[in-house]
């Protein structure tokens, strides 16, 4: 039975990874940083018996500590990890960048400088992300498109991927990058715009809150289900060579295209109404959506579209889910709550 190491085991993609790994028979090992008080659902999810049926193990850990990742990786001996620790709200990386640059950057140089020390041939999976492009300088955005990161945490993940290659070339460890664009699930962070629209739409739906409070309506992404992209890291580990791979579905939409279709699925009319960071949306003439300057980044991002080419030509790999029943299995999961 092969043994994982999954660092940042409670985000969504740890929630799917692990779920996929055990039922390929992997024996999982996930990590968590110490909270005083536990207030995710994804950990009570993990929690459940769903994962205390098979075999997977929770310990306590933190990538901004050197000896606890060596520690962690002495004692399980993992044939292969997945690091996707990292502080991931962008917007939060402009406030607090030296935590994310020690979380997101000097995180993954703590794991390969562990992996060297203890064991070359653990293979290892690094966590990259559709931000490092940035103000992208052509489209669609491919493997060998360049980068121009326009937050800290685009930075921090550049850093990332070029020591991840570094080593790669370096000590020739089987070391993997996945630049991943973005991708939703239920399990999805509340930060996250996709999350935020969803939760406070359905909750609008049925009376429990009276608006939506956004940023830019125009910022257009390259969305996919977090359930598809994790079998992609995995695949990307089972191939002959290491190599890095752009993650996406190559369709774009913007955050008012989702919003609207959204408001499809709930069955709630809308009527847009003003220009720029003045524009509201309206149903049955009550604003229900309106925008803020404040939710506006200091340098943003305006359009990602990615390329997956080169992982369907390699890993035999395509996006199984589309837009619509993204936001389906999303809306489901926030009427069962409300």
């Amino acid at each position: 039975m092969k043994k994982v190491l999954i660092f940042g085991v409670t985000g969504q993609d740890g929630i799917y990874l692990s779920k996929f790994l055990l039922k390929k028979g992997y024996e999982v090992h996930g990590v968590r940083r110490r909270k005083s008080l536990s207030n995710s659902f994804r950990v009570d999810y993990i929690n459940s018996t769903i994962f205390k049926k098979k075999k997977f193990f929770l310990h306590f850990g933190d990538v901004t500590n050197s000896l606890s990742v060596l520690n962690l990786i002495k004692k399980i001996k993992p044939k292969e990890i997945y690091n996707l620790a990292a502080q991931s709200y962008v917007a939060d990386s402009f406030n607090i960048p030296k935590l994310t640059t020690n979380a997101d950057a000097l995180g993954t140089l703590r794991i390969l400088e562990s992996i060297i020390k203890i064991n070359k041939r653990i293979k290892f999976y690094q966590a990259g992300s559709s931000e490092m492009f940035g103000k992208v300088v052509e489209i669609p955005q491919t493997e060998k498109t360049p980068f121009y990161p326009r937050s800290p945490y685009g930075v921090a993940k550049v850093y990332s991927h070029w020591i991840t290659v570094n080593y790669r070339e370096t000590y020739k460890i089987f070391a993997c990058n996945g630049i991943l664009f973005n991708h939703e699930s239920p399990f999805r962070g509340e930060n996250f715009v996709t999350k935020k629209i969803i939760k406070a739409l359905c909750k609008i739906k049925f009376k429990k809150q009276k608006k939506l409070f956004l940023g830019n309506l125009y910022s257009k992404r390259d969305w996919g289900h977090a359930e598809d992209y994790v079998q992609a890291m995995w695949k990307m580990l089972q191939n002959k060579y290491p190599d890095d791979f752009v993650i996406c579905t190559g369709k774009q939409y913007s955050i008012k295209e989702f919003i609207n279709l959204v408001l499809k699925e709930l069955k709630i009319p809308i009527k847009w109404k003003g220009k720029g960071i003045k524009e509201k949306g309206y149903t049955n003439n009550k604003c229900i959506i309106e925008c803020s300057k404040k939710n506006l980044r200091p340098t943003e991002v305006d359009t990602i579209i990615g390329d997956y080419s080169k992982a369907r030509k390699i890993l035999k790999w395509r996006p199984k889910h589309d837009i619509k029943s993204i936001i389906r299995d999303m809306i489901d999961f926030e009427i069962k709550n409300i």
